[in-house]
């Protein structure tokens, strides 16, 4: 039998019943009514929405008689570069720098179209030494290498971010500290990501801080159409800074970002390669807590041109019981154990505690040396580390750690409150030694 002598194709099954089902009408015609009406919608459309940042920038700087700069009236940046279009970034450059200069900028917002959470972004790209001249060899015995990134500078520059707001004159009005310390902490902080807050709140929670209004055009009348908040950023080299900064040079880059906040929650962190959220453990081997609490750690990564900055966030559940205050839990701590190569063994842990008495208190450092951890010792030329806000941040130069490598991290409350663990398999313990259960992280 040929089975194309009875096959229907779809094409023909369908006009087949189309035709049963036209000969069925036609035998119904002349006994049945049918009412009818018609409703139609048409010329339809959807369209995306936008959103894009501009950022109004009134910077200056004060070298004394030496010289004086400003940036011209009515800079702003749009698409990384000053004015939009074809032109070129914002790049300030600052030479013969000597103790007692300063600079201050303050940054306004236009986000146009969407209301949206901000970040500011940053990295501290180079840190020179230069060479020594006599003058500097008496104060500094680090070594002058050119380009080996043991200069003083970032370390000696004082640098404060802050929110403001304008007056009806037009000048700054300065508001809640966003961050602030030397250069190099500052940088690490912004490599780490810092969100800001819509109603200058620095205090605000990750998950709960307001978003930046939107404007429907980013100039009025040629004016500036920008949000209430601003950002300014101050810097000075104070006057007790001596011959140890002679010939160092330092380069940073920051940038802000604008993600819309509807549907969003503001946890988003542009500013990293890779985030990681575990909650809190209330149960950990079923243990009975005195003070419970309930909360995230946001564990994140950023690969950066000389550093890895690790970042861990605590976003707390507004109970009034914080997991990093001391106040709450007077034995907190967070030791970091990092298996740097990816080998299967942790090599170091990086320690925040505040009450351990480290060298370079609340941090310490202890070396995996044959299956044993010593005594914790100052943190290794290079390294860094800092607490900003309900953030503990570390960052490790690139020389000692590789693309590829593994986090464990056992936060403790000294068993009064919950556990914060940032591993493979949450269910297990912390093994501080064989890495095959830690959180991994490739560039």
């Amino acid at each position: 039998m040929n089975d194309d002598t009875i096959g229907l194709s779809r094409r023909k099954m369908l006009f087949g019943l189309g035709a049963v089902g036209v000969a069925s009408a036609g035998a119904g015609l002349g006994t049945t009514a049918y009412f009818s009406d018609e409703e139609g919608f048409t010329g339809n459309r959807l369209e995306a929405g936008t959103l894009d940042l501009l950022v109004h920038v009134d910077y200056s700087e004060d070298q004394g008689s030496y010289a004086q700069y400003s940036t011209p009236s009515g800079t702003f940046i749009d698409g990384n570069v000053v004015g939009g279009g074809d032109g070129d970034p914002l790049s300030i450059q600052v030479s013969d720098l000597k103790p007692g200069d300063s600079g201050e900028g303050e940054f306004c917002f236009s986000i146009v179209d969407n209301p949206a959470y901000m970040w500011m972004c940053g990295e501290l790209t180079a840190n020179d030494e230069n060479g020594r001249n006599e003058p500097e060899t008496d104060a500094d015995a680090t070594g002058g290498d050119p380009g080996a990134g043991m200069g003083e500078l970032a370390d000696a520059m004082r640098v404060t971010v802050s929110y403001c707001t304008d007056d009806e004159e037009g000048e700054s009005v300065i508001g809640d500290e966003i961050v602030s310390g030397s250069l190099a902490d500052v940088m690490l902080a912004l490599q780490a990501g810092v969100p800001l807050s819509g109603d200058g709140d620095a205090g605000a929670p990750l998950d709960g801080r307001d978003p930046f209004e939107g404007v429907t055009e980013a100039f009025l009348d040629d004016e500036p159409n920008v949000a209430e908040q601003c950002v300014c950023f101050e810097w000075e080299v104070p006057t007790d800074v001596g011959n140890e900064i002679q010939s160092d040079s330092v380069t940073f880059d920051f940038e802000f970002y604008a993600e819309q906040s509807r549907h969003n929650d503001g946890t988003n962190n542009p500013c990293v390669d890779e985030v990681v959220v575990t909650a809190y453990d209330n149960d950990w081997k079923g243990q009975t807590l005195a003070n419970p609490t309930d909360g995230n750690v946001y564990t994140s990564v950023a690969y950066g041109q000389n550093q890895v900055v690790l970042g861990f966030t605590f976003v707390d559940d507004g109970d009034g019981v914080d997991f990093l205050d001391t106040a709450d839990y007077s034995s907190t701590n967070l030791p970091v154990a990092v298996d740097a190569d990816a080998d299967g063994t942790h090599d170091w842990q990086l320690i925040w505690q505040p009450n351990a008495g480290f060298p370079d208190a609340p941090f310490g450092y202890v070396e995996n040396a044959g299956g044993s951890y010593g005594s914790a010792q100052s943190l290794p030329a290079g390294f860094s580390a800092q607490k900003a806000g309900n953030t503990i941040l570390f960052g490790i130069p690139r020389s000692e750690i590789a693309s590829t490598f593994r986090v464990l991290a056992y936060g403790s409350t000294g068993g009064e409150g919950p556990i914060a663990k940032v591993n493979a398999d949450p269910a297990l313990g912390p093994d501080f030694y064989d890495s095959s259960n830690a959180a991994e992280f490739s560039e």
